[in-house]
């Protein structure tokens, strides 16, 4: 991904960094408000705000540490710097699984913003594959990955992080709630867990909960609703047939691309796969370059 700032300041399983200049030729030309119900890394509206895109801008997730690390980045960029450069986040194995254990502790329901932030970019910098995943209990649960030299607080991009939120809303929320007040003509990207293309290749446990079959189903659901309200809406899946079923509809263009991933426990699913880019437009950036 390109080294331009802001640009996503957490590493996170199925990130687009990889694919924006793909996903790019899809957006629609021309869009009024932009709506990113799964935020995860935030490749897609850091690209965005490259662009110089300066609308509305509604972003949530339903990862609730995920959500405070975005607005504490947005409110509180300083002191989460200054906390972040203590000597207290150092790259050893010892101390990664000390920071990593403080969720275990009854008083961790009282930690402030800051603390509780810097100890997640912490651990996304020092874990193994960089990997966000928590246990049923909702506790990080991923192995310390043995970098020689992780860049831990990235004071430059932090900053440019949190200019770009400045006018973002900002919500922990379910994607239905999520986009529930989207107009004609607003702009909305789904980037939800992948459906499984294997019984091996299941990674949804961003949250205690996960995203299984019935999320799917809602999503596709939530889909129509937006295509009928008028919305352009652009969503990335995998290429399961669970998924080519549910967007059948012949109103809508689905795409395949190839993404590389790294990150599952089937050798099938590292490398290139098939990816689908499902949307209700028919005019892009693309169609308009060929014209």
């Amino acid at each position: 991904m390109s080294n331009e700032v802001p640009r996503p300041f957490l590493k996170w399983a199925g990130g687009k960094g990889q694919l924006l200049n793909t996903i790019d030729d899809y957006f629609p030309i021309q869009f009024n408000r932009y709506f990113e119900p799964f935020l995860g890394g935030g490749a897609v509206f850091f690209h965005l705000y490259r662009q110089d895109f300066k609308g509305e801008v509604f972003l949530s997730d339903v990862n609730e540490e995920l959500v405070i690390a975005y607005q504490t980045i947005r409110d509180s960029v300083d002191e989460l710097i200054i906390e972040l450069q203590s000597e207290t986040y150092r790259a050893k194995e010892k101390k990664f699984y000390e920071i990593r254990a403080w969720d275990r502790k009854p008083e961790w329901k009282d930690v402030d913003s800051i603390q509780r932030i810097a100890r997640m970019i912490y651990l996304n910098r020092t874990c193994y594959n960089g990997l966000y995943r928590v246990n049923k209990k909702g506790q990080f649960n991923v192995p310390f990955g043995k970098y020689d030299n992780p860049t831990i607080c990235d004071e430059v991009n932090l900053r440019a992080v949190s200019k770009a939120l400045t006018n973002a809303r900002i919500q922990c929320i379910d994607f239905g709630e999520a986009v529930k007040d989207a107009q004609k003509g607003d702009f909305i990207y789904f980037d939800s867990p992948y459906q499984p293309v294997s019984d091996t290749a299941y990674f949804t446990d961003y949250t205690a909960a996960g995203f299984g079959e019935d999320e799917q189903r809602r999503l596709a659901t939530v889909f129509g609703e937006l295509h009928k309200r008028g919305c352009l809406v652009l969503e990335s899946n995998s290429a399961a047939q669970l998924i080519q079923d549910l967007y059948s509809n012949k109103e809508y263009v689905i795409n395949t691309i190839q993404a590389k991933r790294a990150i599952s426990c089937d050798p099938k699913g590292r490398g290139n796969v098939a990816e689908l880019l499902i949307r209700n437009y028919e005019t892009t950036v693309q169609t308009r370059l060929v014209e």
